[in-house]
């Protein structure tokens, strides 16, 4: 087997690490490349604010979608006060703002499937806490008002909920690597939203 594939494989025979840690470092330059992306949004005007929720809501919907089609309710019994369509439609109402999905290619839907998409997902919450004192620092107030998205669930430990969850599943290297295919192929969702916006 070539060297490269070996450093590629997140799942190595060796590898002490657990889930949580594998999908942070399988992710990172994900994560980081889509933070560079949205920091060229200055969330504090109408326009861009509109567009960052836009391009979210183009990601978010159908991914959504794709986790109550997956059984995610079945995975994790408290998945419908997690979801955050109706959250982000609102706002968008109050900014006169059009929720248009990117079309998801299939991928199975399955518990990696669902772990690997809420890794993403209820991870962006912590990012939302930020973006939150940005939006409301706008001098627009329809803007300040229009935080439904950023600020749900606060508070109600939904990110600490879902690592324990994470971490009590059983998954065979298998798993983990498909798991790992889902959290990157959701990044990859939300940049491709992100560059559309």
């Amino acid at each position: 087997m070539p060297l490269a594939a070996l450093t590629d494989d997140p799942i190595r025979a060796d590898d002490t690490d657990g889930i949580r840690d594998r999908l942070k470092a399988a992710t990172s330059a994900a994560h980081h490349a889509l933070d560079e992306r949205l920091s060229r949004f200055d969330l504090t005007t109408t326009a861009h604010y509109r567009r960052f929720l836009q391009a979210s809501a183009a990601a978010l919907l159908p991914l959504e979608q794709m986790l109550d089609r997956a059984g995610a309710d079945a995975v994790l019994g408290d998945w419908p006060v997690r979801r955050r369509a109706e959250a982000i439609c609102a706002d968008l109402a109050d900014l006169n703002g059009r929720a248009a999905q990117i079309e998801l290619p299939p991928r199975p839907l399955d518990r990696p499937f669902v772990f690997g998409t809420l890794y993403v997902l209820e991870g962006s919450r912590l990012g939302a806490v930020y973006l939150l004192r940005i939006v409301t620092a706008s001098a627009d107030p329809r803007v300040r008002r229009a935080t439904r998205y950023l600020r749900h669930g606060a508070g109600q430990g939904l990110w600490r909920s879902f690592l324990a969850q994470l971490a009590d599943e059983p998954m065979t290297p298998d798993d983990q690597r498909r798991t790992i295919a889902s959290a990157r192929e959701t990044f990859a969702v939300f940049a491709t939203a992100m560059a559309s916006a």
